[in-house]
């Protein structure tokens, strides 16, 4: 079989994807960037007006996308987001796991509510979406894509967020234990790890911790971009295009690795 030209990589048109937390941020951007490649995008996230709204607007691009409300910790919700996705597009052959909260909060003050919470968001969510798309993907028998948003805080954990680093680092060894038990299905499973992206859950976690520490919010910014080495905040397309890579025929020979988008931070 000849080699796909570069266009044909990364067409993904006639496919389905859905992304959890797609309303805003960097699912959005993730959702935008599918989209743009050909795929019909299914925008599940908690927030529905948002995310019909993003639908909208890839839909005014020329794309194809519906929107759900769901919370990924409600097993039931979850297929029924499967199940829109492939009432929508015909079929499921991309999921981005993205959906997820990280509230910044001293150790001795977790509440358990916080953090089973934050693990059911972000880990047992991720799980149970996994589950249901890869059902999906092994009974159509054309394999799939399953990506993982992780972070950089499963590698190199961040102050007061214990539950969030630790959701994380489960979310590293969720996507290895995927990769290898659903590779004989054709389906590659894989993560990304965000640094300091600027989005508005971001902008609303930094502005907690300024108030907390009383430190003005441009100093703690500052702070940060000082200790990456290309000097700036990633914005929610640097993690996009990543994901677009890992969903394209670019990546069809990687699976359970963990692709690190933080301009150089872990170096410091």
């Amino acid at each position: 079989m000849a080699n796909p030209s570069l266009s044909q990589l990364f067409d993904l048109s006639e496919q389905g994807a859905l992304v959890t937390g797609g309303a805003l941020g960097i699912g959005q951007a993730i959702a935008f960037r599918l989209a743009e490649a050909g795929a019909g995008v299914l925008i599940a996230d908690i927030d529905l007006a948002a995310a019909q709204e993003t639908a909208s607007q890839i839909e005014a691009r020329g794309g194809r996308a519906r929107a759900v409300r769901a919370d990924v910790c409600r097993a039931e919700q979850v297929d029924e987001a499967v199940h829109a996705a492939l009432a929508a597009f015909g079929r499921l052959d991309i999921v981005v796991n993205n959906a997820g909260i990280f509230p910044l909060q001293p150790v001795l003050d977790v509440t358990e509510e916080t953090w089973d919470r934050v693990l059911d968001i972000n880990l047992k969510g991720a799980f149970l979406v996994a589950k249901a798309a890869a059902q999906q993907m092994v009974q159509a028998g054309r394999g799939g894509r399953i990506i993982n948003l992780a972070s950089v805080d499963a590698l190199h954990p961040n102050g007061m967020a214990t539950p969030y680093n630790a959701s994380k680092g489960g979310t590293l060894m969720l996507t290895k234990g995927l990769a290898v038990e659903l590779a004989p299905h054709a389906i590659r499973v894989n993560a990304v790890a965000p640094g300091g992206i600027t989005t508005p859950g971001s902008d609303a976690a930094r502005a907690h911790v300024s108030g907390a520490l009383r430190v003005p919010d441009a100093a703690i910014l500052q702070g940060w971009i000082q200790r990456v080495p290309l000097r700036r905040m990633g914005e929610p397309d640097d993690v996009a295009k990543v994901v677009l890579f890992l969903a394209s025929r670019a990546a069809d020979f990687i699976t359970g690795e963990c692709i690190v988008v933080d301009g150089g931070y872990l170096l410091s």
